[in-house]
């Protein structure tokens, strides 16, 4: 008897959303292109960093020593200066991120068996790029101090020492490819700000046309109206889901290790919280375009910013890491990744489910009740 009370509203939620192509074609599209965009937008890999050279020492050491920066892809060696003041000015105008200054006396060190000092100048207004290049800078030199460190040793007729081997590996994401850390994440943004801003839409729409007041007078009780408007977003919700999933095997090689059945377990409880903090939205704004910009701060910014998804809850302050706690996408970031990069089982997550479905019975009872009250 239920389902069949329910069906009318889903029935015209549907006829509603199909009438509207624009807006079916943002609810199931979007997100795919949203994803698409953002996983190639948002890299963190930084390469073919412009470099500058003030070879002073123009020797085949010290050529040779340029040459390991210009056989890698993080490198493009763009301008050769002979002074400072050039160096100054490719800094200043943002052309050159790294200058490198070889000494007059490079070889002459070397071929001494002594320290030879290089100068590093680094452009650090970007601090993520100036941190990337600081390490990859500290590799290519380690290396090629240690291969000369070899070539001494065996000219004395003794074999290097090294004291420990240091022999990393790299589980989950071998490649170090950002897009395999970032698209997980995308999908909990953008599934909550597309669940939130739908729903909260949804019912201002029907308040501002004065549908809803008839809804409410009809024999449906106010809880089967929820119900029925919920159950159709969060259908479409989960379709979209499929797209996002499917563009980010396509174009970034993110495949799903774990149980396909406890991702979307996952996503259903992520998306119920969601579509009701959009119901919560809807019963405390009277037109479009302020639950608009109630959903989009009320979900985008906490997904964004304090689920983990691009800066680390731990190196947070203690206030925010608390306030952490208050948004899903921080749970969901955690189930989601532990399932598509690690194929870990439940016994990784399911505190994080729990958590979750906390959320998501806190946001439809408090709207429920709220919609109760206006309709008696």
């Amino acid at each position: 008897m239920i389902l069949k009370r329910i069906k009318p509203i889903v029935k015209k939620e549907f006829l509603q959303i199909w009438r509207d192509k624009r807006s079916l074609s943002v609810l199931l599209l979007f997100p795919a292109l949203l994803i698409m965009v953002a996983g190639y937008a948002l890299n963190f890999n930084v390469k073919h960093i412009s470099t500058a050279i003030f070879d002073q020492d123009k020797s085949s050491q010290s050529r040779e020593f340029i040459q390991n920066f210009s056989n890698t892809e993080y490198f493009d060696i763009n301008y050769s200066v002979e002074n400072y003041k050039e160096i100054d000015n490719l800094l200043n105008e943002g052309k050159a991120m790294i200058a490198i200054v070889i000494p007059t006396n490079f070889s002459h060190n070397l071929l001494a068996g002594r320290d030879a000092t290089v100068q590093i100048l680094i452009d650090g207004s970007n601090a993520n790029t100036a941190t990337n290049t600081i390490g990859y800078v500290s590799a290519i030199i380690q290396t090629y101090s240690s291969k000369l460190a070899a070539q001494v040793l065996a000219r004395m007729g003794r074999e290097m020492f090294v004291p420990i081997d240091f022999r990393p590996k790299i589980w989950y994401n071998p490649e170090l490819n950002t897009a395999k850390f970032l698209v997980p994440g995308l999908i909990g943004f953008i599934l909550m700000i597309s669940a939130v801003i739908s729903t909260s839409l949804s019912v201002v729409r029907e308040k501002e046309r004065g549908t809803m007041e008839q809804m409410m007078v009809s024999p449906l009780l106010t809880v089967e109206i929820i119900v029925g408007k919920t159950i159709t977003y969060l259908i479409i919700a989960l379709i979209a889901s499929a797209f996002v999933l499917i563009t980010g095997f396509i174009f970034f090689d993110v495949a799903i290790r774990g149980s396909i059945l406890w991702l979307y377990v996952g996503i259903l409880i992520f998306l119920l919280g969601g579509l009701g903090q959009g119901l919560l939205i809807s019963t405390v704004t009277h037109n479009q375009q302020v639950a608009f910009m109630v959903s989009v701060f009320s979900s985008l910014l906490p997904s964004f910013l304090l689920s983990g998804f691009v800066f680390p809850i731990r190196s947070m302050p203690l206030v925010l890491q608390i306030i952490a706690n208050v948004t899903p996408a921080k749970f969901f970031l955690v189930v989601v990744r532990s399932i598509i990069l690690k194929g870990a089982g439940p016994s990784a997550y399911w505190d994080q489910l729990i958590y979750m479905a906390i959320f998501a019975v806190i946001m439809i009872t408090i709207s429920s009740v709220r919609l109760l009250k206006k309709a008696n």
